[in-house]
C-alpha cells in the first residue's frame, strides 16, 4: 500500500532532530510514492519503509504536510523470519 501524496511533495517536519541523511531519504520516498502501511490504531499514522530505516510518520489529511515522528533501522533476518513463518 502506498501513502496517498499530492502532485506536489508534501512539506515535511522532523519532530525529533533526526539526521539530514534519514529526513532527505523520507523527502525521497515521499516523492516517489514508497511502500508504506497504515497503522491499524492511529488514523494519519503511517510507517514508510526506507532502504535501511522505517520512518514513522503522520501525514494530514490535505495531504500538504507529513511529521516526522519517529526512525528505525529495519533488521533484514527479523523480516525474513516474519515473512517465513505462518500466523499462530
Amino acid at each position: 500500500m502506498t501513502m496517498p501524496i499530492t502532485k506536489q511533495p508534501p512539506l515535511l517536519e522532523d519532530l525529533r532532530n533526526h539526521s539530514q541523511e534519514q529526513v532527505a531519504e523520507l523527502r525521497q520516498l515521499l516523492t516517489v510514492g514508497a511502500r508504506s502501511r497504515p497503522d491499524p490504531r492511529r488514523p494519519g499514522f503511517y510507517e514508510v519503509e526506507g532502504r535501511g530505516y522505517t520512518y514513522y510518520v503522520f501525514k494530514y489529511p490535505s495531504g500538504t504536510k507529513v511529521l516526522l515522528i519517529a526512525v528505525w533501522e529495519r533488521d533484514p533476518v527479523a523480516e525474513m523470519v516474519a515473512c517465513s513463518c505462518p500466523a499462530a
